[in-house]
């Protein structure tokens, strides 16, 4: 994965959700706003997947405008099309409708020079989950202290 450059990243959705299958979407961008996403002016805190008429939108997500841009600037929030193979909109649709799922975007790129999302099955943690991943992630930073620290 040379070609990436990582531009947002959902830190929220691994701490609200236990992420299980990872999947990569393109997007479909109008006018400025891939010169708003090349500047880091995205943000994916609350945003979602959903499902319409056999298609996967993103929901949520907010691209600030291009500050060179004109009066046809895009709308932040607008909902935009994922562009995912059939099969794997009809699996996620399925995970979300029987097994409840739910569809998070993780981060968000550019390979290549276009713009691809991580999207990831997503099922939401109780509080007592949420503290023991917590607890989990205190130990394992202790741990690399104490090795720092000997060497």
């Amino acid at each position: 994965m040379k070609n990436q450059i990582n531009v947002a990243e959902n830190r929220k959705a691994r701490h609200e959700y236990e992420l299980f299958d990872r999947y990569e979407a393109g997007l479909e961008l109008k006018g400025t706003e891939i010169k708003s996403i090349r500047r880091g002016k995205v943000q994916l805190k609350d945003s979602f997947v959903s499902f319409s008429n056999g298609q996967a939108y993103i929901k949520g997500m907010h691209i600030s405008p291009y500050e060179f841009g004109n009066r046809f600037n895009h709308d932040e929030v607008r909902d935009r099309k994922l562009l995912l193979h059939k099969n794997e909109i009809n699996k996620l649709y399925q995970a979300t409708r029987i097994k409840g799922y739910t569809v998070v975007p993780v981060r968000i790129y550019i390979n290549h020079g276009l713009a691809k999302i991580e999207i990831a099955l997503a099922k939401g943690k109780n509080l007592h989950d949420k503290r023991e991943s917590q607890k989990e992630k205190d130990a394992q930073r202790e741990i690399q202290k104490a090795l720092k620290n000997n060497y």
